[in-house]
């Protein structure tokens, strides 16, 4: 995903419908986001078509228009967080555990997926 292709959080908000849709009309997705938001019809029709814009949605033309993703979550994610991460910690994973591990309190079970985590990356080089 490229910078100028960032989603807002509203943006965000329509596309976890198309994601879980995988293609779907836009008359489907404002009904979707009715039940969880007091956006208007057309406040969701422009965020659908910013979202073409960016590139990030695309149409395709049937009885109605379809939208589905151009961009898989998981890269949407991968690029939200690499963005966190370089302009919050400076590029620096471990100052972001650091300041997790101090901040929070972990389950053993989280401790045991860093570990794993850790683990597995060590076993990659």
């Amino acid at each position: 995903m490229k910078t100028d292709n960032r989603i807002s959080d509203a943006e965000w908000e329509v596309m976890e419908v198309v994601w879980d849709n995988k293609k779907i009309r836009a008359y489907d997705i404002i009904k979707k986001l009715e039940l969880k938001t007091s956006w208007s019809d057309k406040t969701v029709r422009t965020l659908i078509r910013r979202l073409v814009d960016k590139k990030v949605l695309a149409i395709e033309k049937e009885k109605f228009n379809m939208y589905y993703p151009l961009l898989s979550k998981e890269e949407c994610v991968k690029e939200v967080t690499n963005k966190f991460i370089n302009k919050v910690y400076k590029g620096s994973i471990g100052l972001l555990v650091s300041n997790f591990v101090k901040n929070n309190k972990l389950t053993q079970k989280d401790i045991d997926v860093l570990k794993d985590l850790l683990n597995e990356d060590e076993n990659k080089k």
